[in-house]
């Protein structure tokens, strides 16, 4: 039954944890926006979700021995500096800074919006949930 719980949630788990990354790489950017040469980041949401959820399924298809009944499940997540990529700039400056803080504040207010919507799909869900389950 947890099983069911777990993979029910899985993708909005991963999808808020992506969300939440996502979010602090564009704080960032919008915070180094006046530093000379830095290149503004981001990754590929899409992509590293449907990676997270892929290694979840092949997670979950495997199960690890465990020798007692106190023991938690072992989970570990590598921070993915690796997979962050430079932003094109639509307009170079000329300190060599690619920040773009139109860009930036839409993509964050985007991926807050996102995050918001995913919260209440989740909440929504749990409350599915919870209904099913009362008399």
């Amino acid at each position: 039954m947890i099983d069911k719980l777990d993979a029910a949630f899985r993708f909005h788990r991963e999808a808020l944890h992506l969300r939440a990354q996502r979010q602090e790489v564009l704080a960032a950017n919008i915070a180094h926006a006046d530093t000379p040469n830095y290149k503004a980041r981001d990754f590929d949401f899409g992509a590293r979700l449907s990676e997270a959820v892929e290694r979840g399924r092949a997670a979950s298809s495997v199960s690890m021995a465990a020798t007692s009944s106190r023991h938690l499940a072992g989970q570990a997540q590598a921070t993915a500096a690796d997979d962050l990529l430079y932003r094109v700039p639509h307009q170079s400056s000329l300190d060599g800074n690619t920040v773009e803080m139109d860009v930036e504040r839409v993509a964050f207010a985007d991926n807050a919006l996102r995050y918001e919507s995913n919260l209440t799909l989740i909440n929504a869900k749990i409350k599915s949930l919870l209904s099913a389950v009362q008399p």
